[in-house]
């Protein structure tokens, strides 16, 4: 198991390589704190690449949006009319996505140059200060996010941070995955999520503190089903999200085991996700629209898996708070592990 550096590109960004001992590479790079490339073998035991994202560094200057393998703060997922109330105080934050604050602002952290130290045997340590009044947040919050390569084959994300004055944290990673390497589609993988509900959504997106029962609705992943079987049915919530899935499930976490599943029959790749937070959102790739990365990424041609706290949590009194009191750390950890099948 090892950790080595690779190159830097004349904007500052480091590309960092960790392998563990199975031949399984992850590629991390400082912008945004991403994850670059990600090799896993298949089922004839050629090691494909199961992330989306550039071939040059300096293409996730400009993503378009896309986020690709990017750490999301200060927080993930919406926040409603891009306002919120803390301790008595309203603030207002960048609204990226209509009304709304989306994935921490104009430039959050998936927009920041992060420092990077080499852990032990497979490890990447990348730090961040998010100065106070960064995209209209309180308090200097410094973030720690640590890359593991384990030699299960299970790639670890551990986020921690403490700010000096109470703030909203809620942390995630925003990887695409097709578990084929090809990115052509991602209708045809199996998918398990252990969710027996989602937040409903209002039509911008906005969850407004409704839990959906997915029992008997085209939101059902508890039975893995492939992902295209209902990804068209007659369902207002599908159509608002651009034909698909983009949606927060509650994760069930009633036992020790995997919260979601992917597989793909083609590659015989499973991705198994594990983590200790209450939820997950499901997103398939409905604003790809075919631009050109490692790639061509069209409509659908990967998913992602974002670990995190309740969206929107700071304006629906019913929802976990995502609140981080001064002086208090926020740990928290999200690991995808990969095999055959």
């Amino acid at each position: 198991m090892k950790t080595k550096f690779i190159s830097k590109t004349n904007s500052g960004i480091e590309l960092y390589e960790l392998e563990n001992d199975n031949g399984m590479i992850a590629q991390i790079i400082t912008f945004g704190a991403r994850i670059h490339k990600l090799f896993v073998p298949n089922r004839d035991g050629k090691l494909i690449d199961v992330v989306a994202g550039f071939e040059n560094l300096d293409g996730y200057r400009n993503d378009h949006g896309t986020y690709f393998g990017a750490i999301i703060g200060r927080v993930g997922n919406r926040i409603g009319k891009g306002k919120f109330t803390l301790n008595g105080k309203e603030y207002s934050l960048f609204t990226n996505d209509g009304n709304n604050h989306l994935h921490g602002g104009k430039e959050g952290f998936d927009k920041k140059l992060w420092n990077a130290k080499i852990g032990d045997g497979a490890s990447l340590i990348l730090t961040y200060l998010s100065e106070d009044g960064e995209e209209g947040y309180s308090g200097n919050m410094q973030v720690k996010v640590v890359y593991s390569l384990t030699n299960d084959n299970e790639l670890k994300i551990e986020y921690s941070a403490t700010c000096d004055k109470d703030t909203l944290c809620s942390l995630t990673n925003h990887a695409y995955f097709n578990l084929d390497g090809d990115f052509k589609s991602v209708l045809d993988h199996e998918i398990y999520i252990g969710a027996n509900a989602l937040t409903a959504v209002d039509d911008e997106l906005i969850p407004h503190g409704e839990l959906l029962q997915v029992a008997s609705t085209a939101f059902d992943f508890t039975t893995p089903k492939k992902l295209g079987r209902d990804i068209n049915a007659d369902e207002h919530m599908l159509k608002i999200a651009r034909g698909g899935y983009d949606f927060n499930y509650v994760l069930n976490c009633d036992n020790n085991g995997a919260v979601a599943t992917a597989y793909s029959e083609k590659s015989g790749v499973k991705m198994s996700v594990f983590t200790d937070r209450p939820c997950m959102q499901f997103y398939t790739g409905n604003f790809l629209d075919g631009f050109v990365g490692k790639t061509e990424y069209p409509y659908q041609s990967a998913f992602c898996m974002e670990t995190q706290g309740y969206p929107n949590a700071c304006n629906v009194d019913s929802f976990p708070t995502m609140t981080l009191k001064a002086g208090e750390q926020m740990h928290t950890v999200t690991e995808y592990k990969f095999e055959l099948k």
